[in-house]
């Protein structure tokens, strides 16, 4: 199981936060830097840019990451844990406390993160080398496999619930109580500055306050009362990452992921379709019906090659009230007598769980039918839940909004062949519908989906046209009707054949039936335009998340007809005619392409190690006065490897050595997306083998310079293989140049340079001096008719092609319609592989046409085929 793209993009936000917590060695200024270059400064009276860092557990870095319900924050957070420790000194023991809201949850986190067939546990072992152990409360009272040379030596996750910490049970503070069982933690202590007070040493939350763990808070806005943040402090951590599809105002969030990104990658059943019914009856004979029909729709694509599903309708059955009025137990009977089969209905509430060991997802599952109250509110997924059929008063809103999310998981994670199983479907019988929508609207954005992004619609009879706005999530309403209706449910009047599913005999579509899968075809198509549409419209989806947060940039109205009909080329592809490429026989280029039949094995392992150095820091912690622990920066070459690690490993036979150091260097290089990993590995295999002992011990003592340089070395020949390959499909005219880019109405640059004329955009955004002074020399030449500071990280244009998206530093119009990219090189700048950029740029230029340029410009030490700022501006004066 790899990361989607948006689950990628969150780990390298957090890894960016971390650098710029490496570089400011403050995490609330880091945090404050991070959010001003990407959105701008804060602006409290406009309420703009992201607020500053809010210092909810004092000493610690504390931040979060918000994705919407089944957008994967389990896997997301088993990530994250390889880029947090990677940030932390290497002695440090890798303790993690993840912390849960629920008991079913906890269950569900810890059979997941245990289970070795699992997908969690799997990336687990593969970060961490296999030397992982997940502990629940009673593993760690009773000091099962748990002891201080245990955690020295692997990744050990303790799965906590709120409740364990916040001790109101007498069952829950014996985390706090007297422990034999630890008795040899308390002996390794080397003072008892980390003791909690009033608590004795051998106690558990003492054992876990030495570790100094990473705290990883589960659905995290529920962990935001006094008594959840004493509950945090009481863990002494060393970092808190919070995962939420709702964060609380006073989150540092640090990532964004959205709806439409979701979407997408089809994570999400979107959208919602929504009907309302005239009463009770209809509503249960609809959900019926549609399950009926979704089945036999996913049977037919299961027999064309797709994947098995079971649709599976929600009952949101009404609360015990005096009244006795459509309970759990009442609608199982009714459903009974329509002659469903027992054993396709199951309850699940706060008392009664028939789900218990039953695996839904299972081909020989009869399981098509739950009835819940409001049981299923989280924690709780299945993805074959298509339908939610809320049974409430007809006089009351709503409360969907407890468990919508349940049924907003898309199976396997694919688009199905037919619309219908693309989406999903809340129907309801309210009196107060207009309420019910605000439920349902309260529902998807619990489930973290933002409000910009709901539709509305006019009300109408049912039997007329929807008009509707193309605004939406949420799908399609309907009004409640005027006329006199039973609350009560009477199988009598519900039209269901409850037979043998595999019968293909048509059957009739009853109207309503009909109306509502019409609608959601039609919407579930205008939806996905809508995506493709804002994808162009919108720089990144985290703009359109932040909303009017983002300041945004307007382009200069003296120049926006005209660069707006401005097409940037950029490289293309000629590709076989497959269903791999749906939109033509060329595909924009990228280095992944043409990295096929690269192997990085196979490659020369020819480094210079003498030139290794560094100035990097790295997170550590020391103790303060208070009880108190504190992160702290050391540079990377004045951290102490402890002796006995070093004697540990090279004691080892020299095939013992090379596997271990092998996975620590693969672990610190990290993603090199698109070189696999095993690949990385046999190449680190044959660099460590040719080390003698000092080199290897010289490795320990600076491995992260050591990663530097052959991180370096792989990139270079991964840069080399793909030039080739780009000069050979250039020459045999497979790789074309096309117009694509186009300049946007409104950009988010981030902070702001100065007001320079001639500018694109009212504001570009900021420069360093060099900049600032070639860039105000080229502006004050009368042929130049508007420049652009371009923008990086996927806002602005990149010459795509051998080198990773290559962003030049701006944009130059002439009147003569010339048009100029121009790359600039201070002294101050690493020029490792401007060679390779300027090569890029050059070929761009010549391939786009004569009236595109391409100039690098050095301010003294130049390469060959460059430019300095006056030669630039002689050539620029003539175009």
């Amino acid at each position: 199981m790899e990361l989607k793209p948006y689950q990628a993009g969150v780990i390298r936000d957090l890894d960016r936060y971390l650098h710029y917590v490496q570089q400011e060695q403050r995490y609330d200024v880091a945090y404050n830097r991070y959010w001003q270059d990407e959105v701008g400064d804060y602006d409290p009276l406009n309420n703009t840019g992201m607020r500053p860092y809010q210092n909810n557990v004092p000493g610690t870095p504390h931040v979060c990451v918000k994705v919407p319900t089944a957008g994967g924050k389990t896997f997301i957070a088993v990530n994250a844990l390889h880029t947090l420790f990677n940030a932390f000194a290497t002695d440090k023991p890798k303790a993690v406390v993840w912390l849960v809201p629920w008991s079913n949850l906890l269950d569900q986190t810890v059979r997941n993160l245990s289970n070795p067939a699992h997908p969690y546990r799997q990336k687990l072992n593969s970060l961490f080398n296999h030397r992982v152990a997940v502990y629940q409360k009673k593993d760690l009272l009773q000091g099962a496999n748990f002891s201080p040379a245990v955690v020295q030596q692997q990744l050990s996750i303790f799965v906590l619930s709120f409740g364990s910490l916040r001790a109101k049970k007498k069952e829950d503070r014996k985390i706090f109580e007297e422990n034999g069982a630890l008795a040899t933690f308390a002996s390794q202590f080397e003072s008892d500055d980390h003791l909690l007070a009033d608590t004795d040493q051998t106690a558990l939350i003492n054992v876990i306050r030495s570790l100094t763990p990473v705290v990883v808070v589960d659905e995290s806005h529920n962990a935001e009362s006094d008594l959840s943040v004493d509950m945090l402090r009481d863990l002494n951590p060393s970092f808190v990452l919070d995962l939420t599809a709702t964060p609380k105002k006073n989150a540092n969030i640090v990532s964004f992921v959205s709806a439409i990104e979701l979407k997408k990658e089809q994570m999400v059943k979107l959208p919602v379709i929504a009907y309302n019914h005239k009463e009770k009856s209809q509503v249960v004979e609809s959900a019926l019906n549609l399950q009926r029909q979704l089945e036999r729709l996913a049977k037919v694509e299961q027999k064309a090659g797709g994947r098995y599903i079971r649709p599976i309708v929600l009952f949101q059955a009404q609360p015990k009230t005096g009244d006795d009025n459509t309970t759990f137990e009442k609608l199982k009977q009714q459903l009974l007598k329509l002659k469903i089969p027992e054993e396709q209905i199951k309850i699940k509430t706060a008392d009664i769980n028939e789900l218990k060991d039953i695996d839904l997802m299972s081909p020989k599952c009869p399981v098509r039918y739950i009835i819940t109250v409001n049981a299923l509110k989280e924690g709780w997924d299945c993805p074959f839940a298509y339908i939610l059929a809320s049974l409430a008063d007809r006089s009351s809103a709503v409360d969907i909004e407890q468990i919508l999310g349940r049924v907003l998981r898309q199976p396997y994670v694919m688009r199905h062949q037919n619309d219908l199983l693309n989406v999903s479907y809340v129907l309801t019988a309210s009196a107060k519908f207009t309420e019910t929508l605000q439920s349902i609207i309260r529902g998807l954005e619990s489930a973290g989906f933002s409000r910009n992004d709901y539709r509305s619609s006019d009300e109408q009879p049912v039997d007329a046209a929807p008009q509707t706005t193309a605004q939406a999530l949420q799908g399609f309403l309907f009004p409640e009707s005027s006329e006199s209706a039973s609350d009560e449910i009477e199988p009598e009047k519900i039209q269901f054949d409850p037979g043998d599913i595999a019968d293909e005999t048509p059957v009739e579509v009853l109207p309503t039936l009909a109306a509502i899968t019409q609608i959601a075809v039609t919407k579930n198509q205008e939806f996905e335009q809508q995506i493709n549409q804002q994808a162009s419209d919108v720089p990144s989806p985290l703009f359109q998340e932040l909303g009017d947060k983002v300041k945004k940039i307007s382009i200069n109205q003296d120049f926006a007809a005209l660069a707006q009909q401005l097409a940037l080329p950029q490289f293309y592809l000629a590709v076989p005619q497959t269903g791999l490429f749906s939109q033509g026989e060329r595909v924009l280029l990228n280095q992944e392409v043409l990295l096929n039949g690269f192997r990085l094995a196979d490659e020369d392992i020819k480094i210079d190690w003498n030139t290794v150095e560094t100035d990097l820091y790295k997170i550590d912690i020391e103790r303060t006065q208070g009880n108190q622990y504190r992160p702290v920066f050391l540079q990377l070459d004045n951290i102490q490897i402890k002796e006995a690690f070093v004697e540990y490993i090279l004691t080892k036979p020299k095939a013992g050595q090379i596997k271990d150091l092998a996975h620590r260097m693969l672990q610190l290089i990290g993603n090199m997306y698109p070189i696999p990993d095993q690949q990385i590995k046999l190449y680190l295999e044959r660099i460590l083998s040719s080390f003698d002992a000092e080199r290897l011990k010289d490795l320990l003592a600076r491995e992260y310079t050591y990663r530097d340089k052959i991180k370096k070395k792989i990139r270079a020949l991964a840069d080399l293989h793909a030039e080739g390959q780009f000069e050979k499909l250039l020459v045999v005219g497979k790789i074309s140049v096309e117009p694509n880019f186009t300049f946007r109405k409104t950009i988010v640059p981030g902070l702001l340079g100065k007001s320079l004329g001639k500018s694109l955009y009212a504001h570009e955004g900021s420069m360093n001096g060099f900049e600032e002074r070639i860039i105000s020399e080229l502006a004050a030449l009368p042929n130049v008719l508007f420049w652009h500071r371009n923008l990086g990280r996927g806002k602005g244009f990149a010459i795509n092609g051998f080198k990773s998206n290559h962003y030049p530093d701006f944009i130059v119009y002439t009147q003569s319609g010339t048009l100029i990219l121009l790359e600039t090189k201070g002294d101050d700048r690493d020029n490792s592989d401007s060679a390779a950029k300027n090569r890029l740029g050059r070929t761009w230029a010549e391939q786009a046409g004569r009236q595109y340029k391409y100039f690098m410009v050095f301010d003294t030490h130049r390469l060959a085929d460059t430019y300095t700022i006056a030669e630039v501006k002689e050539l620029v004066k003539q175009l």
